[in-house]
């Protein structure tokens, strides 16, 4: 029997994408999930096929929703995904609004999703908080400023939770992927059939990637193990490590003209 078999699992942003692919390997599993994205007709068709309970809203407000779902079923809240986020590309000039829904979304909907779960669980000295961070959170995306620096901020949050609860039962995955084959790479345009659709993967192995960390609390989860090569050489030379970045982003300014 899986280990997932009855825990009760929130996935936000599971509409589409890595999303769904996460909501349908937790419910292949056993788990019961909770369906969470902004478009109520996907959310309830997703739910629908894989035998979840659907709970359409804002990410950042549904933990009681979601919470309630599954008591009626008699489960609790057992692991959240936080995997709602926005791609954002834009520079340093990027209109405020934007800066503003991509720090909203892919970190404050963390830190709201958090404050709401983390009574309940350290009180009873367990729970699980996935964040679907990037590897954009450990490295940096060009032609991406408010994706890059929201992602860096969900991961340092992630990190933070980690560090500070578990010692106190609370496990925590940040899942940094490079490209994968989802609406959002399509909409990432020239930079990312640059950057990230060369080795770009299915969002069936995330999920894979997801279940292989849990069965070991490993807390940073690589789909893309080369990640970790890219990160230690960003780590031990900065400077080579921008200018090489800088490289990359002058090809892609001479090919996008």
């Amino acid at each position: 029997m899986s280990a997932l078999q009855g825990k009760g699992v929130v996935v936000t942003g599971a509409a589409g994408g890595i999303g769904v692919a996460l909501a349908r390997r937790f419910a292949a599993e056993g788990a019961r999930v909770v369906v969470n994205d902004l478009e109520p007709g996907r959310t309830r068709a997703v739910a629908d096929e894989i035998g979840a309970l659907a709970v359409p809203g804002d990410a950042s407000t549904v933990v009681d929703e979601a919470r309630a779902a599954l008591a009626a079923t008699g489960a609790g809240i057992d692991i959240w995904c936080a995997n709602a986020g926005l791609g954002s590309p834009g520079d340093a000039f990027a209109d405020e609004e934007v800066w503003a829904a991509a720090w909203d979304v892919n970190v404050m909907a963390h830190v709201r999703a958090a404050r709401a779960l983390l009574p309940e669980w350290l009180e009873r000295g367990s729970g699980r908080f996935v964040s679907t961070v990037s590897a954009a959170g450990l490295l940096t995306m060009i032609g991406a400023a408010p994706y890059s620096v929201s992602k860096h901020g969900a991961y340092a949050f992630a990190e933070w939770l980690s560090l500070t609860y578990r010692h106190r039962g609370l496990k925590v995955h940040a899942i940094c992927p490079q490209g994968v084959r989802t609406d959002m790479l399509d909409a990432a345009g020239s930079a990312g059939e640059l950057v990230l659709a060369p080795s770009a993967i299915e969002p069936e192995a995330v999920a894979d990637a997801l279940l292989d960390a849990i069965a070991t609390d490993r807390f940073l989860v690589l789909p893309h193990p080369e990640v970790a090569g890219y990160y230690q050489a960003r780590a031990a030379d900065p400077e080579r490590w921008i200018g090489g970045m800088n490289r990359v982003q002058r090809t892609w300014e001479a090919a996008d003209g």
